[in-house]
């Protein structure tokens, strides 16, 4: 299929009522068809990866092809620059986490991108650094444990961030992080903590409810059994 017939069947699959569900989720509903991840997923299925594609869906600022575009992109294809534009281009919460957890953290950019974007002014830019976080923590399974404790000094410094997008990312990383393994459990537990004693109620906030489960005896337990400290 080429793009122009992408949209066309993108198009035919709106469903209206399904925007304004989204809207209530904070979904921006600006170019939005009311697709359901799962037709979407189908659709990605059937087209493959084709980074080409993958562009020019992009480019059609229709909410359903972006995530689209994410989907069927090939990552060892993306470049810096691409990521940089797209990231500058969310205008939602749904599009910066598919694009995140589907195609930007199996890039080579990935750790160099979270640092990167962690400090940006920008909201959903931001929220991207510290999803990125999380989902390296999920999906990279080769890297050393160093690698994850660098994000921790982010995570502290833009804790204080009230956005309510941007202090759920934060929350999610550290999370993440802390269930890696034992060691990083343990002190993704000390930030928490530290946080929690911060002067504002976002870190607070991240410290408290990442300790419940940072801290949940199952967890704890399944860390023990997959592995102790070295």
């Amino acid at each position: 299929m080429t793009c122009p017939e992408i949209v066309e069947f993108l198009r035919r699959k709106a469903n209206p009522n399904n925007v304004l569900g989204m809207a209530r989720y904070g979904i921006n509903p600006a170019g939005t068809l009311g697709i359901s991840m799962p037709v979407l997923r189908s659709l990605a299925r059937q087209l493959g990866k084709d980074h080409q594609l993958a562009l020019e869906l992009w480019q059609t600022r229709i909410h359903e092809a972006r995530i689209l575009a994410c989907l069927i992109d090939r990552p060892a294809e993306v470049t810096r620059t691409q990521m940089n534009r797209w990231a500058s281009n969310f205008d939602s919460w749904d599009v910066c986490d598919q694009c995140c957890g589907n195609l930007f953290d199996k890039t080579p950019w990935a750790r160099e991108k979270a640092l990167q974007w962690s400090v940006s002014l920008r909201l959903f830019v931001k929220r991207a650094g510290f999803v990125l976080m999380a989902q390296l923590a999920v999906h990279d399974k080769q890297s050393p444990d160093s690698h994850f404790r660098e994000f921790f000094s982010r995570i502290e410094a833009q804790a204080g961030d009230e956005r309510n997008f941007v202090r759920k990312a934060v929350n999610w990383a550290l999370r993440q992080i802390g269930k890696r393994n034992l060691a990083l459990n343990r002190a993704a537990i000390e930030v928490a903590g530290r946080l929690r004693r911060q002067g504002t109620s976002s870190a607070r906030w991240i410290g408290a409810d990442a300790l419940r489960e940072l801290e949940n005896p199952h967890l704890q337990e399944r860390l023990r059994r997959e592995g102790s400290i070295p």
